[in-house]
């Protein structure tokens, strides 16, 4: 009798040590897949990661599963306010630190998307506020990201107004130029906003920095206006068209690749940049 006692409690061990960890990593597989999210793709790690960013404020686009260029400034975004590395791509890092910061009501969501309603899934609002049966506009709720978080203004669509935008240059790139001139130069002249696109673009092109709009721009302490939030400001027509000017080739800085305000610079550094011209307050530098 007491070898068989001993013998049902040998299996219900093995069968509490079998299921005590599968328990673990079902519940650690809740949030995501182990793939890295990237730009491109799709599918339901995709419907996650833009709830996820839309319930505390950093993504205002449609939940679609599909990881376009606006989920990608999203989590750029977050990435750089959470003090994680600014590269676009969610890793597990970005991921722990997102499922931390926010909630995920997937069956809200998959509903919504089974059902082809327009829909939101933003923190703090009602949801029975955030959908509209589908094919309808406007079903979206202002978002109101929950304390701590500061939820930014829906991204303005770009709308150039100069008639030739060369090619290599996609409309993302335009906007988030615009975005940096606007935050970087708005009450500088015009011919000063075209020279600070001028300089993004002349990093562009050299060796020194990155070989992309957006790594130039979110190239860490490159610009003010990314460390204090001023990037995400809504430029105005004369931000975008200045920067145009410079797509187009006008160069007011005379190839500089840095630049700097004499009466806020605190970098000693950027006094020793061989300097070409001011224009407005800003001094251009090689």
């Amino acid at each position: 009798m007491k070898k068989k006692l001993l013998t049902i409690k040998v299996l219900m061990s093995l069968s509490l040590c079998i299921l005590i960890p599968t328990a673990s990593h079902e519940q650690k597989a809740a949030a995501f897949t182990n793939q890295v999210i990237q730009h491109g793709a799709v599918g339901e790690d995709v419907i996650e990661l833009q709830s996820r960013l839309q319930y505390i404020g950093y993504y205002n686009g449609e939940i679609d599963g599909v990881f376009g260029w606006g989920t990608y400034w999203a989590v750029r975004n977050f990435q750089y306010e959470f003090g994680l590395p600014v590269d676009g791509l969610v890793g597990q890092t970005t991921k722990n630190k997102l499922v931390k910061a926010s909630k995920y009501n997937e069956q809200f969501v998959k509903q919504q998307i089974n059902k082809g309603n327009k829909f939101s899934h933003y923190g703090g609002v009602d949801l029975n506020k955030q959908k509209q049966p589908g094919g309808q506009g406007g079903g979206q709720a202002q978002p109101q990201a929950p304390a701590g978080q500061r939820a930014p203004a829906p991204a303005q669509p770009a709308r150039p107004t100069a008639a030739n935008v060369p090619n290599g240059f996609s409309q993302n790139d335009i906007q988030l130029m615009a975005n940096a001139v606007y935050g970087e130069a708005r009450g500088e002249p015009y011919e000063g906003q075209v020279a600070v696109a001028a300089v993004i673009l002349n990093r562009v092109e050299s060796a020194t920095f990155p070989n992309t709009v957006a790594g130039v721009i979110f190239e860490p302490r490159a610009f003010t206006a990314v460390a204090d939030g001023q990037i995400w400001l809504t430029p105005n027509e004369q931000a975008r068209k200045a920067v145009l000017d410079a797509i187009n080739g006008w160069d007011p800085s005379e190839n500089a690749i840095y630049y700097f305000n004499p009466d806020t610079a605190t970098s000693g550094w950027i006094w020793t940049r061989p300097q070409i011209k001011q224009i407005g307050k800003h001094i251009f530098c090689r």
